[in-house]
């Protein structure tokens, strides 16, 4: 196992104010409630995640990002947020929120926070002023209020439905109504309002003083909205891709907003990053991505795509060219707080309906769980082979699968409430990690977890890896190690393949990265190996597997 210490190499601190750490940084999701609960009321709090900076500097992560931590009512897994410069109570405090920061920069780790702009809580100060006041009134200015349809407003403005299933209006009893885009918790905000706009930058600038390095910026295409009369239909609305006149998303003047913080971001030294969290055509994610916007945009190809070798090399292939056009780097995505988890999305097989396979709480079709860890292990390490930015979801590293069979009753999403239990929602893939092979919670808590931590859990606990030189664990902590030494430029060069299931590259220092996306071994390129997904025996790849290699490494003693 290659270390930095063993090797007298260390990658940049935050002390040392590199303006680009971004661009190749390895960012660490925690999804907070489920990270580490520290004073065991069964929910995760920043304490749990400062006692675990030591292991997050130990698997290799350049920087982590927190999934929204304010004060909420939890209608949406914490993004109904209450009062954006504020920590929740049962997570903390922002005396803890500073320990917290100071611990990572302690650890050369950078800290990212989440921006949630499209829409309040329906408990923020503002939205109680609006319905305590009357129609037409400046406190309602900030939200997009219209008046109902019907002799009375008794009818919804238009027929639009929201994310989470249900009409995207809600009526307020005086005859108007309001918009959400997600959940009734979650009023849309009017960022034609520039009020609304002076005060995000009022947030950004508050956190960006308390040492905040960046900002994942939530659904940043949908902030500017044109609800000019006549309103489109639902149906019109879905018929319009693409277009940069959709009446809500990804309107070419949703650009002047993340200008104006580009501006705030750049008045730092180094600049604060941001990366948009937009689900836009690739072509339009560029520009969310330019220098002069947020910097860098989500790339959430992969989450949607097979294990096949030509959609992986095609959506590489796009992907660096978007980066290239835009200035930014590329991001690479495998798992996040929104999706089934991908050791189990390739555990299945290809084309399986996943709604459907949560519905039925896993059981059919079953997943093949040594092919789906053994794929996402070889994906793993395929994404942090490419030039740009990894992105990495809390227990991805512990190989943790869905959770497929939580309980009605335990369920939290608003996605299974909304659409009256025809989705199942995402709560599988937020169940908290487990630390260790013992306790209620194996771990992560002195009690009950807010969601049910199964007892076979106990296989992947932090506890049982760390010394298994086998396990996943270790397989990430050897990757992330060696990618600090070998990770330079932002450039790679396509190799002729051997075979139609072999996606290979090398990159500048002379090191290669060869996946076998086959079910049959392949002959290994010449070369020293630095670390593979899966063991290597002899000459050839294994099946579904990714081995790195170097010419000129001197083979191991």
């Amino acid at each position: 196992m290659t270390t930095l210490a063993a090797t007298g190499r260390t990658a940049a601190g935050p002390q040392q104010r590199d303006a680009t750490w971004w661009r190749q940084a390895v960012v660490y999701q925690i999804y907070p409630r489920s990270f580490a609960d520290s004073n065991a009321d069964g929910i995760g709090d920043l304490r749990g995640i400062t006692g675990k900076v030591g292991y997050l500097r130990e698997l290799g992560v350049d920087a982590v990002w927190l999934s929204p931590f304010y004060p909420s009512a939890l209608a949406d897994g914490g993004y109904d947020v209450d009062d954006y410069r504020a920590v929740d109570p049962r997570i903390g405090t922002l005396v803890e929120f500073d320990e917290l920061r100071a611990a990572l920069h302690g650890a050369d780790i950078r800290l990212v926070v989440d921006i949630v702009p499209n829409h309040t809580s329906n408990r923020h100060a503002w939205f109680r002023e609006a319905l305590a006041s009357p129609p037409g009134s400046r406190a309602r200015e900030r939200y997009i209020f219209r008046p109902g349809r019907g002799e009375r407003g008794e009818l919804p403005p238009s027929d639009w439905t929201s994310t989470f299933g249900g009409p995207a209006w809600e009526p307020v009893g005086d005859g108007e109504w309001y918009l959400h885009l997600f959940a009734p918790e979650q009023p849309d905000l009017n960022w034609a309002d520039d009020e609304v706009r002076q005060d995000f930058l009022t947030t950004l600038r508050f956190w960006a003083d308390r040492g905040v390095d960046g900002f994942r910026i939530d659904v940043a295409h949908a902030l500017a909205k044109d609800l000019t009369e006549p309103l489109a239909s639902q149906a019109e609305l879905d018929a319009d891709v693409c277009s940069g006149a959709h009446p809500l998303q990804d309107r070419d003047e949703v650009h002047d907003i993340y200008r104006e913080w580009r501006r705030l971001f750049n008045e730092y030294d180094p600049p604060r990053t941001a990366v948009a969290e937009a689900w836009v055509p690739a072509h339009r994610r560029s520009r969310y991505a330019s220098p002069e916007g947020l910097g860098q945009a989500f790339n959430f190809d992969l989450l949607e795509a097979g294990w096949n070798a030509t959609a992986f090399s095609s959506i590489i292939d796009k992907n660096l060219e978007l980066a290239r056009e835009s200035g930014a780097s590329s991001t690479w995505v495998l798992s996040n707080h929104d999706v089934v988890r991908h050791a189990t999305r390739y555990a299945l097989p290809d084309g399986t309906d996943l709604n459907a396979w949560l519905l039925h709480d896993g059981a059919e079709p079953h997943p093949d769980e040594e092919r789906g860890r053994r794929r996402a292990r070889a994906a793993t390490l395929l994404i942090l082979a490419l030039p740009g930015s990894a992105y990495l979801y809390q227990g991805e590293e512990l190989g943790l699968p869905e959770v497929a069979d939580l309980p009605t009753d335990a369920l939290q999403d608003p996605t299974f409430l909304r659409s009256r239990g025809e989705q199942k929602g995402r709560d599988g893939c937020r169940v908290p990690l487990p630390w260790a092979v013992q306790g209620p919670t194996l771990g992560f808590g002195d009690r009950l977890a807010h969601l049910p931590v199964p007892a076979d859990f106990v296989r992947f606990a932090v506890e049982s890896q760390a010394s298994d030189e086998d396990s996943t664990l270790s397989f990430y902590r050897r990757a992330l190690a060696e990618r600090r030494l070998l990770q330079t430029g932002e450039s790679l060069e396509w190799l002729t393949p051997t075979s139609p299931a072999v996606v290979a590259f090398t990159r500048p220092g002379g090191w290669t990265s060869f996946t076998n996306f086959g079910s049959t071994p392949v002959p290994m390129p010449a070369g020293t190996v630095i670390v593979s997904s899966s063991p290597i025996d002899g000459h050839t790849v294994p099946a579904e597997t990714t081995v790195w290699l170097q010419q000129d490494r001197p083979a191991p003693l």
